[in-house]
C-alpha cells in the first residue's frame, strides 16, 4: 500500500519529518517509519511515490550492515511489528526500523565526489565548495580529484539547509568531534562509492547524520546512502557538462524546475507519469545495489 502518513496510535508521536514519522518506544528507542512522501527543495509534495519508503528502509539496512565496521549505528535489530498493535503492523511492515534514541548532531555531513547541485553553483561563483578550493576549469558533473567534506547547517522544517565551511562545524561542535565526523564521512563515502561502482552506479554525493549515545560515543543514524540522501548516477550514462540521469529524486527536481513555481508551498502536483517514473528509478537503484 502507499503510505503518505503513518498513524500509530499505540506509541507517542515524537515528530514528523519530510519523509519519516518518529514514535517513542520506551525511553531509549524510537520507531522510525519511512513514508512514501517525497520532498524537493525542502518542500513536501502532495503526491507520494509508491514503494519509496520500503526502498529507503531496505537500502539503509543494507548499508548499515555493510559499513558497520567503520562506526557504530543506531540499528537495534528489533522487529518493528513487535512494538505496535496488530492492527498497525501493515503501516510498519518493510518500511520501519526500531533504533537507539541518540542525541543528534545538528550538522549535515556531506561528502562530494562529483561537482553537481549546490556544489556546482558554489564553484561557479567562488571556485570553491564550502571553503574547499578546487582546480580551475572544472565542468558540471566533473569527478573531483578526491572526495571532499562539504557540511551543511540543518534548517528548520520548510527552510533550506545552508552550505557551511569546516570552521563553522568546529565552532558548532568542537574541533575533535568535527575532525572525527569529517574523517568518518569521507571513509563511509569512499567505501560505498567503491562498492556501488561494481554495480554500475556512481554515488556523486551523499549526506550522513550522526548522533551521540549516553556515553558520548558517535553513531551513524537516520537514513544511509538512499536515493533521498544521495545522488546515484548510472555509470554508463555519465559524462561531464550535463546533469546526468539519475536513480534518485533528481528526476522530480528536474521536472519541477520546468514549472512556474517559486519553491515555496504548495508545490505543483506531480503528473502520474512523473510519479511512476520516479518509483521505477527508486526500485531500480535498490535492485542494482543489493540484488
Amino acid at each position: 500500500m502507499t503510505l503518505h502518513q503513518s498513524s500509530i496510535a499505540s506509541l507517542p508521536l515524537i515528530a514528523r519529518g519530510k519523509v519519516r514519522d518518529m514514535y517513542a518506544v520506551g525511553e531509549d528507542k524510537l520507531l522510525i517509519v519511512a513514508s512514501d512522501r517525497i520532498s524537493a527543495f525542502d518542500v513536501i509534495l502532495d503526491d507520494p511515490i509508491p514503494g519509496k519508503g520500503e526502498v529507503l528502509t531496505k537500502l539503509t539496512e543494507f548499508w548499515l550492515g555493510r559499513l558497520g565496521h567503520i562506526i557504530p549505528n543506531h540499528a537495534t535489530g528489533i522487529n518493528p511489528e513487535s512494538v505496535v498493535q496488530p492492527s498497525e503492523r501493515d503501516q510498519v511492515r518493510g518500511r520501519a526500523m526500531v533504533v537507539k534514541r541518540l542525541k543528534p548532531i545538528l550538522v549535515e555531513a556531506v561528502a562530494r565526489g562529483y561537482l553537481i547541485g549546490s556544489g556546482w553553483k558554489d564553484y561557479q561563483a567562488t571556485g570553491s565548495v564550502c571553503g574547499v578550493a578546487l582546480p580551475r576549469g572544472l565542468n558540471q558533473a566533473a569527478k573531483l580529484p578526491e572526495a571532499i567534506f562539504t557540511p551543511a547547517a540543518k534548517a528548520e522544517m520548510g527552510e533550506h539547509d545552508e552550505n557551511v565551511d569546516f570552521d563553522y562545524v568546529v565552532n558548532a561542535i568542537g574541533e575533535s568531534l568535527a575532525n572525527q565526523i569529517r574523517d568518518i564521512t569521507l571513509q563511509l563515502y569512499q567505501e560505498a562509492a567503491e562498492f556501488a561502482a561494481t554495480r554500475g552506479i556512481i554515488i556523486a554525493d551523499t549526506k550522513f547524520e550522526f548522533g551521540l549515545d549516553e556515553a558520548g560515543r558517535l553513531h551513524l543514524m537516520d537514513e544511509v546512502l538512499t536515493p533521498d540522501s544521495s545522488r546515484f548516477w548510472p555509470a554508463d550514462s555519465w559524462r561531464e557538462g550535463i546533469s546526468p540521469p539519475s536513480y534518485d529524486k533528481q528526476f522530480v527536481r528536474d521536472w519541477l524546475e520546468t514549472q512556474p513555481w517559486d519553491k515555496t508551498p504548495p508545490a505543483p502536483r506531480l503528473p502520474p507519469d512523473v510519479v511512476q517514473a520516479t518509483a521505477a528509478k527508486y526500485r531500480e537503484a535498490l535492485e542494482r545495489l543489493i540484488a
